[in-house]
């Protein structure tokens, strides 16, 4: 199993990025997927998730309307267009999957998710 993590770096206030994960080893349309994020001194914070086959998303109130993310099954990859980034966006982001879950879980499964990436930087600073 592999979730390879693309993207991330630095940014500048009202800026933008993109982080993009593709997933293999595992039944791609069984997982929700998404990301959450660790700041330093912060709690893991679950920011993101979608499972197309079942039409479910999940958008935490910080994100909402500023990050958006999407999924290509036939690839077996999701990316996170990130918008308007501010500091507190400034964060270490980890893709990940869960299986047989709906993304009303995904919060509450934050530390209990199936895999997960190894983690790219996104520092917001200028």
């Amino acid at each position: 199993v592999q979730l390879v993590e693309s993207g991330g770096g630095l940014a500048q206030p009202g800026g933008s990025l993109r982080l993009s994960c593709a997933a293999s080893g595992f039944a791609f349309a069984d997982h929700a997927v998404g990301w959450f994020r660790k700041a330093p001194g912060k709690v893991r914070e679950a920011i993101v998730c979608i499972r197309s086959a079942i039409g479910s998303t999940y958008y935490a109130d910080s994100v909402k309307g500023r990050f958006t993310i999407s999924s290509e099954n036939a690839k077996k990859t999701f990316s996170l267009q990130m918008d308007d980034l501010q500091p507190d966006d400034t964060a270490v982001y980890y893709c990940a999957a869960d299986e047989n879950q709906g993304c009303d879980s995904w919060p509450e499964r934050k530390y209990d998710y199936n895999y997960w990436s190894r983690g790219t930087q996104v520092t917001v600073s200028g």
